[in-house]
């Protein structure tokens, strides 16, 4: 299947490494000049020379703070002044710490709020003007299943992530007639850094060990497994590209099975 990406103008943050980077990667092997960006530019810039090797695409690495207010209007200028404009956003950023409710104090709360939801605000908000320029416009957010089925001791995490899904279905309605398309993946449990760094926590609470993590939480989903990265990568750059022109406010769970609900 053609994507239709060739040249088409990407940028996707947080991804230096995990789900961004291999949606960013994939972006990248079907042409697409891909803009990638995460706080550490040691470690991006390692990451954007080894895509652009492996892919022979154009790729851009801006380093910067993306939960920072005035970043994200920063970071869409410097896209669109060296591509010329944009045409597809992909909003990602590493989840807030796990816990339970009792644990977390109010700047806690407002820490996973400004990573986990208002990120995407300020991202769409900054991207909206060239959005529209765009023949092809094209939101992706990033969120969880959590959305639809709550993880436990993740409670920062499952209530920011609602608010995100929210407005991605808000947005699709609202700006569906200009053409700009929204969607988000909610992916289960990828084999990422991040899925390992909560492992830990369990197993440390658990008095378990990280592999008996990782295979307990396997086995709740139906393919008994973790995903790959790039299987969730697969999914997310179809519902991105124009060859998935007529779908808007999907929320599109890529777990495996894990999600046990009809809808």
């Amino acid at each position: 299947m053609d994507l239709q990406l060739r040249n088409k103008r990407a940028l996707v943050t947080g991804s230096s490494r995990g789900l961004g980077y291999a949606i960013a990667h994939l972006l990248a092997s079907e042409g697409c000049r891909v803009a990638i960006n995460s706080r550490n530019d040691q470690t991006l810039q390692a990451s954007a020379q080894r895509m652009a090797d492996e892919t022979q695409g154009e790729v851009l690495a801006l380093a910067g703070d993306i939960s920072q207010l005035e970043f994200p209007d920063t970071l869409i200028a410097q896209v669109v002044e060296k591509f010329g404009g944009l045409d597809l956003l992909v909003t990602n950023a590493g989840g807030p710490p796990a816990g339970k409710f009792e644990t977390f104090d109010e700047q806690s709360w407002q820490k996973a709020v400004d990573l986990s939801f208002l990120l995407h605000v300020r991202l769409i908000r900054a991207a909206l003007p060239y959005l529209r320029r765009s023949a092809c416009a094209s939101v992706l957010t990033l969120t969880s299943y959590s959305v639809k089925q709550p993880i436990p001791n993740l409670v920062l995490s499952n209530s920011a992530r609602a608010a995100t899904v929210g407005l991605t279905k808000s947005l699709a309605l609202e700006l569906g007639p200009e053409g700009i398309r929204f969607n988000s993946i909610l992916p289960g449990w990828t084999a990422t850094e991040r899925v390992i760094e909560i492992m830990s926590f369990r197993a440390q609470a658990n008095g378990t060990t990280v592999d008996d993590e990782i295979n307990k939480q396997a086995k709740e989903a139906a393919l008994g497994r973790m995903a790959r990265p790039e299987e969730v990568a697969n999914a997310a750059v179809f519902l991105l590209s124009p060859a998935a022109a007529y779908i808007t406010g999907v929320m599109l769970t890529v777990d495996g099975g894990i999600y046990k609900g009809t809808q």
